[in-house]
C-alpha cells in the first residue's frame, strides 16, 4: 500500500468534511501515521508457492475458503477496512454469500474460465476463488491495485475505477477478454451499480453468471445514493424481472436492448446482512 492508497482509504472522507485547523493536522500526522502501518500491513503471498504444501484447499468449499483467505464473503471475518495497526483479531458477521455462490459455482468450478471480481481490495476473495476454481485465470480490478497480496500466474491484478464510464471501457472492455463470471463488488452506489452491469454485460460468456454484491445499499445507505435517485439496480432487475419497463439516465439505449435481449434468469438473495443480485445469461 502506498501513501496515496493509505490516504484514500483511511482520510479522504474524513479530510472533505474536515475544517481548515483539521485539515492541516491530518494532512501533517498523515506521513507519520503511515509509517506506523506500515510494518502491520499484510504480506504479499505467492499461490503458486503456498499450494504446494495446501494441496487440501483444493477440495474445500467457498465458506471454508472465504473464511480461510478472511474474505467478507463468507460467514464471518476479521474487520479488513480498519487501519492495519488497529487490526483486532476478532471474527464478526460477513455478507455470507458462499452457499448462494456455491448454487452456480459448484458445477463449473472444475472449468478452464476467466472470472472477474471488481473491487477486490487485499484479494482476500481472490485467494479464495485461486482454489475454488482451480483451473482457471482470476481477475481482480481495483481503484486501489497496490492493495493486493497475493500472486500467481493464475492470478491478474489490474487498476479499474468504476466510478468512470471511460475507465470501464480503457481498462476492461477494449482488452476484448470475455469472462465466464463477473463479480461486482467495488463502490456499490446507485449510479456505478448500474453502468458496471450494463456495460459489462457484453463481455459475460454465453450462459455466464453475473453478480452484484451490496444490491441494497442505494436504498439503506444515504452515502450511496445521496441525490436520492431512483430507480436503482434493485427496482431496475424487479422491474426486468416483471416485465414491466424501465427507464435510467445511466443506461445507454443500445446496452439496454442488448441486456434484454440477452438475460437468462434474475435472482436477488439475501446473505446474513445485505442483498445479492445473480443474473445468468442466455
Amino acid at each position: 500500500m502506498n501513501i496515496k492508497t493509505f490516504y484514500t482509504i483511511y482520510y479522504r472522507h474524513r479530510i472533505q468534511k474536515a475544517n481548515i485547523l483539521l485539515k492541516i493536522y491530518i494532512l501533517l500526522i498523515l506521513p507519520i501515521r503511515y509509517l506506523l502501518n506500515i510494518p502491520f500491513l499484510p504480506k504479499k503471498i505467492n499461490l503458486d508457492e503456498h499450494s504446494k504444501s495446501n494441496t487440501e484447499l483444493f477440495k474445500k468449499d467457498l465458506d471454508y475458503l472465504f473464511e480461510y483467505f478472511n474474505s467478507d464473503k463468507g460467514d464471518y471475518y476479521i474487520n479488513q477496512y480498519m487501519q492495519p495497526i488497529k487490526k483486532k483479531n476478532k471474527r464478526i458477521d460477513a455478507h455470507g454469500y458462499s452457499k448462494i455462490y456455491e448454487r452456480y459455482f459448484e458445477k463449473i468450478r472444475n472449468g478452464n474460465l476467466n472470472v472477474l471480481e471488481l473491487g477486490s481490495f487485499y484479494g482476500n476473495a481472490a485467494g479464495a476463488f485461486f482454489y475454488y476454481f482451480k483451473n482457471s485465470s482470476i481477475y481482480s480490478g481495483d481503484i486501489c491495485p497496490d492493495l493486493f497480496r497475493y500472486k500467481s500466474q493464475r492470478l491478474k491484478n489490474f487498476y479499474i475505477n468504476t466510478s468512470s464510464e471511460v475507465s470501464i471501457k480503457k481498462d476492461l472492455i477494449d482488452n476484448q477478454r470475455i469472462f465466464n463470471v463477473i463479480i461486482e463488488d467495488a463502490s456499490h452506489t446507485l449510479r456505478d451499480q448500474i453502468i458496471s452491469l450494463f456495460m459489462l454485460f457484453k463481455i459475460l460468456s454465453p450462459k455466464g453468471i453475473f453478480i452484484c454484491e451490496e444490491l441494497d445499499f442505494p436504498e439503506t445507505r444515504k452515502d450511496m445514493n445521496i441525490n436520492n435517485e431512483y430507480p436503482d439496480l434493485k427496482n431496475i432487475l424487479k422491474a426486468i424481472k416483471s416485465n414491466r419497463d424501465f427507464n435510467s439516465k445511466y443506461i445507454k439505449e443500445e446496452d439496454k436492448k442488448y441486456f434484454l435481449d440477452n438475460f437468462n434468469t434474475i435472482e436477488i438473495f439475501k446473505g446474513k446482512i445485505n442483498e445479492v443480485a445473480v443474473i445468468q445469461k442466455k
